[in-house]
């Protein structure tokens, strides 16, 4: 989930080329020989239905492709936030600046037979008007590693962050990077996500002043899940 107003993974692109080649490669069943054909020393092709694997590749190979694109027990814990959620955010613009406070929504779903998660978000930013954003979470198997994408109606460029989730499940610590409009240099931004209930989060997030490079909170968002 993620609530930004600043400026996901692996589909198993390999393991399709791979069935693809498989299907290419397959060799067609010769015809069988005649009765009183002498004894013949042709070695028959595979069945159908049992396609060959690329040159070079091995089971083990294909296995690997296979696995880095099946969801696991990582792509479990980020559906859990699945649902649609509402609450209030509060905002800086910079340190020491008065609070701007707002109202919020969230739809989040499942994408891509659950190898990421789609996140919808709706609200306004005081003086600036209605804000929409969308990010994906996912976790990279062969990467081992969470990661995102965020992209927003407040600026033309993408997000993107990997995230680290504490050993009880109930935290998860998102660290982005974005090009800074006022230093026109690449900026990090954290985004620390608690869950406070079976149906309520507490998203706070982290950020440099372009002025001081000091980091200042930029957000507070208190959301609950509605019941189905």
């Amino acid at each position: 989930m993620k609530f930004t107003i600043s400026p996901l993974h692996l589909v198993p692109i390999l393991a399709l080329a791979a069935l693809a080649a498989c299907e290419t490669t397959h060799q067609e069943v010769a015809p069988a020989a005649p009765k009183e054909a002498t004894k013949s020393t042709h070695q028959e092709p595979a069945k159908t239905g049992q396609p060959q694997l690329p040159p070079g590749w091995t089971e083990a190979d294909m296995q690997a492709c296979m696995a880095a694109g099946t969801p696991g027990a990582q792509h479990q814990s980020l559906a859990r936030a699945v649902g649609h959620w509402s609450g209030s955010t509060t905002q800086w613009m910079a340190p020491g600046t008065e609070p701007m406070k707002s109202e919020i929504s969230c739809d989040i779903s499942s994408f891509l037979d659950g190898r990421f998660t789609k996140c919808e978000y709706s609200g306004e930013i005081p003086g600036m008007g209605p804000f929409h954003g969308v990010g994906f979470n996912g976790y990279d198997n062969v990467a081992q590693k969470y990661i995102s994408i965020w992209l927003d109606n407040c600026g033309t460029g993408i997000m993107t962050g990997e995230g680290t989730q504490s050993a009880d499940g109930k935290t998860m610590t998102w660290t982005y990077e974005y090009s800074c409009p006022i230093t026109k240099k690449q900026q990090t931004m954290r985004q620390v996500e608690r869950w406070t209930g079976d149906d309520a989060m507490v998203l706070e997030m982290f950020g440099n002043d372009p002025k001081s490079g000091k980091e200042y909170q930029m957000m507070r968002c208190e959301v609950t899940r509605s019941k189905p």
